[in-house]
């Protein structure tokens, strides 16, 4: 099994990593733990600044995958088409729940918070929170809008604001 789970990621691949977004495989080294060998996948966080180490044979298990399809991106693109869909739960319900789009690392759900939470100008203010979980899942929809188009962040980021806007003048 883990043969095969092995040729899935490569140095040098693009991956997304649910709790941290879009990062890049460095590397792949043996390391001994607790007088076990373990082969581990050393990803780069570049923008966090941060590297992690996933062993080879648990990626999957933790939800590491390939970078989404332009299919999906596309599919993503229009779930931002949308109309904000708002429950009227508690607002600490919500919150848990567009936290856990967001880590799920799956890039329709993430696009349904940036949907439900993007405000225009004449919309009423942002808490902090709400502010800060937009920004998250933003960040985590361009960073893998621009890694699967092969642009930087801030063309995605204004592809991204050109259909939120859109939506807004339709």
């Amino acid at each position: 099994m883990s043969k095969s789970k092995k040729n899935e990621f490569r140095p040098n691949d693009y991956v997304v990593y649910p709790a941290h977004g879009v990062g890049q495989i460095v590397s792949i080294e043996e390391q001994e733990v607790a007088g076990m060998s373990l082969e581990l996948f050393v990803i780069s966080f570049e923008k966090d600044k941060m590297t992690l180490r996933v062993p080879t044979n648990k990626a999957t298990d933790v939800g590491m995958r390939s970078l989404s399809s332009p299919d999906v991106v596309s599919k993503a693109m229009d779930t931002l088409k949308g109309k904000a869909r708002v429950k009227r739960a508690m607002w600490s319900r919500r919150a848990q729940e567009y936290e856990q789009k967001i880590n799920s690392g799956d890039l329709i759900s993430i696009a349904e918070v940036v949907r439900d939470l993007h405000r225009t100008d004449d919309q009423r203010e942002q808490s902090y929170s709400e502010r800060q979980l937009y920004e998250a899942a933003l960040e985590r929809l361009t960073r893998e809008v621009a890694a699967v188009g092969g642009t930087d962040e801030v063309n995605a980021q204004k592809q991204v604001d050109d259909v939120l806007v859109s939506r807004v003048a339709a």
